[in-house]
């Protein structure tokens, strides 16, 4: 491959997206990547409405996102090697160039990337896009930053509400590796998609062609989202080798881990798995801080529902094949006045889009949260039967107990201390290791 390096595409077409692209074959040869494993409240009548609505309308799944051409398969083959679900972001910035830092789960050839306009009002240009593996801080691998292209051309247009696939690049991407991915957005404006709390730096840059630099020298701005790009996967080693989705809040989402450390409950699951060597390798973190089951956000910053984003954020992943969802909490704390049965009912409803996908369902128990602001006795009770139905309908391929793992053992509606994170409501570093250490690695995987 000849990586097209510092000059403007120009007379290159673009390609514009009008659906994802599914995970072909082809591409330039040439490239070889090695690397080694690194390790107020209202009445309770109008949100009880106002639930149901939701409800209702989660079923007939996302109404913007344009996730596949017609005719086209339900998924593009290969396996997620990492994800953040997208949300709403900030305006986006003419001439703004990014250089994004994530973290492989599991290794692979022809590594592919998802760049989403999901919540743009207007089409998403994006050109100058380069990807390779990192050295340290912003700079990469000499001789390692490689062009993406789309149906080709070195330049696409992504139309507001969709996702597109690059083209997949030769080589090879180690496990546990950073990936940097380093785009320019030319025209863009309106508001941006990303995800906002990576707990990860990355890294921009003004003026001039950055993207195509190996060093770091010139991106001397951080920021701490990720802008754009929202998956990567990977052709396994072993054909059969399938990926798990972490999907949930910002329990999930890692807020109070350690940032830079890839900290998360579920980077420290992709460590197991890797360690495990079983048919489950991949790990993809879709979670949302702030997120609810039912209701998407209302100013409190989180974007939509889990039910609203399950389609894009899940189902239309390649090499998914278990969904771990923990959730719950931000609907009981919002003083929403939600009952269990309805967060049950939304559990249910899930678990039937995802078993008509053939995903296995895990569903973890809701944690406590006593010590937090907006804790309530009748938060607390419907707490209690959610997490008492899980623990015995059996509707679920599996259930992962979290409120045992995370609960003080004197205090059960409280987290133990050594798990807290410091605000009673999120675990710490070592809490996040707890909730992967809890996993039983071979209900994982169940036969669907």
């Amino acid at each position: 491959m000849t990586a097209h390096r510092g000059a403007d595409p120009g007379p290159r077409r673009d390609h514009v997206v009008r659906g994802v692209r599914g995970y072909g074959r082809g591409g330039p040869a040439g490239l070889r990547w090695a690397g080694r494993l690194v390790n107020g409240r209202c009445g309770r009548g109008c949100r009880l409405a106002a639930a149901l609505l939701t409800v209702a309308a989660c079923q007939a799944g996302p109404t913007r996102a344009v996730l596949h051409p017609p005719g086209a398969p339900g998924r593009p083959s290969g396996v997620l090697t990492w994800a953040a679900s997208a949300e709403r972001m900030g305006a986006g910035v003419a001439g703004a160039q990014y250089r994004m830092i994530v973290h492989t789960s599991v290794g692979g050839g022809a590594p592919r990337i998802r760049f989403t306009n999901a919540f743009g009002d207007r089409p998403l240009t994006l050109d100058h896009v380069y990807a390779g593996l990192r050295a340290r801080g912003a700079a990469l691998r000499p001789g390692g930053n490689h062009a993406l292209t789309f149906g080709g051309a070195h330049r696409i247009t992504v139309p507001a509400g969709s996702v597109a696939w690059s083209d997949p690049l030769p080589g090879r991407v180690p496990a546990g590796a950073d990936l940097a991915v380093s785009l320019r957005t030319p025209w863009a404006g309106g508001p941006a998609s990303g995800h906002e709390l990576a707990l990860q730096t990355s890294y921009t840059g003004l003026g001039g062609d950055l993207t195509a630099e190996d060093g770091g020298a010139h991106w001397a701005r951080t920021t701490g989202a990720w802008w754009y790009v929202d998956a990567v996967a990977v052709r396994p080693d072993r054909p059969a080798t399938g990926a798990v989705a972490a999907l949930g809040d910002s329990l999930t989402d890692g807020w109070q881990s350690t940032a830079d450390r890839n900290r998360r409950w579920p980077d420290y699951l992709a460590r197991r798995l890797h360690t495990a060597g079983g048919a489950l390798q991949g790990v993809a973190d879709e979670g949302i801080s702030g997120d609810k089951l039912l209701a998407d956000g209302a100013g409190d910053g989180a974007g939509q529902s889990i039910l609203h984003r399950l389609d894009r954020d899940v189902l239309s992943q390649p090499g998914v094949r278990t969904v771990v969802l923990f959730a719950g909490v931000n609907d009981l704390k919002a003083h929403t006045g939600v009952t269990a049965a309805e967060l049950i009912a939304g559990y249910r409803r899930l678990a039937h889009r995802a078993h008509a996908a053939h995903l296995c369902v895990v569903a973890a128990t809701i944690s406590p949260f006593k010590g937090w602001p907006e804790w309530d006795r009748d938060a607390e009770a419907v707490r209690g039967e959610v997490n008492h139905y899980l623990r015995t309908r059996g509707e679920f391929d599996a259930v992962a107990d979290f409120d045992r793992t995370l609960r003080d053992p004197r205090d059960p509606e409280r987290l133990w201390p050594r798990y807290d994170g410091g605000d009673h409501l999120h675990p710490g570093d070592r809490g996040m290791r707890a909730l992967a250490d809890s996993l039983d690695l071979k209900r994982l995987d169940c036969a669907r």
